[in-house]
């Protein structure tokens, strides 16, 4: 049974303009207040963002939809998430495909992702620790990918992991401020006679980072570093 807070605000989510019904129907679904932290389970289902560990964020529910909708998912789909963060955003994917690859940087919000996967019995979520700027070339290419941290400019190598027909979502632009949003959700098609590119939402992202936190790293690269 849905919870009436889900109901609620998928009810917004409608009157904002998300209408596929696939996708409205997985975040009705998904416990967003498992996936924030105790303090904050009376927001969870606020339309915002709110803050994680590891200076992250759980992003607003309608950038989560709006997002998940630009993706256009097919039953049969393979789709890559760089930046697990709390595992919502791959939750709310899960029913919506064949399989999710999931990529985080930071092991710890990584551990409670899996955590949470586990206790919903969402199976056909992969996951993997390492650097979302560099993919999962090993599982690729994927029908769709979705970064859920901004870039300045989409990595080449991810364009190259999507297969053709592909679609990819990314909010792309330098670091937004007080004064001015400086991101763009862009919506990126790779077609036969080259990539399409739309851009669809302003949107603020925190930056995805090159590489893994110090701590994540072994004792022999600390050094070096």
């Amino acid at each position: 049974m849905s919870d009436t807070r889900a109901i609620s605000l998928v009810m917004e989510l409608r009157k904002q303009g998300i209408g596929d019904t696939r996708v409205l129907g997985a975040i009705e679904q998904v416990p967003r207040e498992l996936f924030v932290d105790k303090p904050l389970e009376y927001a969870a289902y606020n339309d915002t963002a709110l803050p994680i560990a590891c200076g992250q964020t759980i992003s607003q529910p309608y950038v989560v939809a709006f997002a998940t909708q630009a993706l256009e998912i097919d039953p049969n789909n393979r789709v890559l998430e760089l930046g697990t963060g709390s595992g919502y955003q791959a939750a709310v994917l899960s029913p919506l495909c064949r399989m999710v690859y999931t990529m985080e940087r930071h092991k710890p919000l990584l551990a409670v992702a899996e955590a949470r996967f586990k206790e919903l019995r969402l199976t056909n979520i992969v996951t993997r620790h390492g650097d979302g700027l560099r993919g999962w070339p090993e599982a690729a290419p994927f029908d769709r990918i979705l970064l859920s941290a901004a870039v300045p400019e989409v990595p080449e190598i991810l364009i190259e992991q999507l297969k053709p027909g592909g679609i990819l979502v990314a909010p792309v632009g330098a670091p937004s401020t007080a004064e001015s949003i400086s991101q763009s959700l862009t919506k990126i098609i790779k077609k036969e006679t080259g990539i399409e590119r739309q851009k669809l939402l302003a949107v603020i992202f925190v930056p995805m980072i090159e590489g893994l936190p110090q701590d994540a790293r072994k004792p022999e690269e600390r050094r070096k570093a």
